[in-house]
């Protein structure tokens, strides 16, 4: 039995949050300022964005572990926060995830359609997200409503790891079936999930207007005049540069014609890990 490269994508792996939906991925980043609020710790919508892509868990301990809210924490209470404050964080957080979440549920425009084009190709649909399960529950549902149904959903709390580990994507491998990671693509707008597609092994591809680096509407993504969207562009790209993603673009509307590049790659025997 001998080894040969694939020669064609099976899989793409999703994001959801400002890969699919939630336009700026407003949702987790709103909630986790009010969490802290509600513990009398003032946090920026910018400041919250930092991790983003993590486990909402790792997400606040890496939040409390950043010197200007480790010293507005120490301030409220006395001391720095331990993993026992993070937790208490973390378990205010989710209700309040919960009940909010469908306020920033609409699918990114373009997101059914590009979709759509990868089934009609006969490739799987993935996906995987820094929310729990028991957030994915509500996310899966919402979506659901609006057309948008993946083959398999792993959320950050079914696997030891969270991004950046490759422990989510690789699940969704082993759960559709798919015999090479050099046929998956992974789609993400964070550092962290372009990271955990890397370290599984597949292509990447990584947005940069909407989701988590630009943090804006679609209204306001929108309405940017070319040289600010230049600009902005070019400083979310730096951003990526270190995750070392295969492909930069836009939104998801996009995507079709990066996944046309990558078939052909395969095609003439280039892999992900190549290049």
């Amino acid at each position: 039995m001998n080894y040969s490269n694939p020669s064609t994508l099976q899989a793409a792996i999703f994001d959801w949050a400002g890969t699919v939906v939630d336009f700026g991925s407003f949702a987790p980043t709103q909630i986790f300022v009010e969490a802290f609020a509600e513990f009398g710790v003032q946090m920026s919508i910018d400041e919250a964005r930092g991790p983003m892509g993590m486990g909402k868990w790792d997400h606040i301990r890496t939040l409390c572990d950043q010197p200007q809210i480790s010293e507005r924490y120490k301030k409220a209470f006395g001391r720095t926060p331990s993993d026992d404050d993070v937790t208490a964080i973390y378990q205010r957080f989710m209700p309040l995830q919960i009940e909010k979440i469908a306020e920033h549920s609409a699918l990114i425009p373009g997101a059914l359609q590009a979709i759509a084009n990868l089934r009609e190709q006969g490739i799987k649909i993935g996906s995987c997200s820094g929310y729990p399960a028991q957030v994915m529950a509500k996310v899966v549902e919402l979506a659901a409503t609006s057309g948008y149904v993946a083959d398999h959903v792993v959320a950050t709390d079914e696997v030891p790891n969270g991004r950046p580990w490759p422990a989510q994507a690789l699940a969704n491998v082993i759960a559709m079936g798919v015999d090479d990671v050099g046929a998956c693509v992974k789609i993400d707008d964070t550092v962290p999930g372009i990271l955990e597609g890397r370290r599984a092994g597949m292509w990447t591809v990584a947005l940069v207007c909407s989701g988590n680096a630009l943090g804006l509407t679609y209204e306001q993504y929108r309405a940017l005049d070319s040289a600010t969207l230049a600009t902005e562009r070019k400083r979310i790209h730096a951003l990526f540069e270190g995750s070392r993603p295969h492909y930069l673009i836009d939104t998801i509307n996009d995507l079709p014609e990066v996944i046309a590049d990558i078939n052909k790659r395969l095609a003439q025997g280039e892999m992900p890990q190549s290049s």
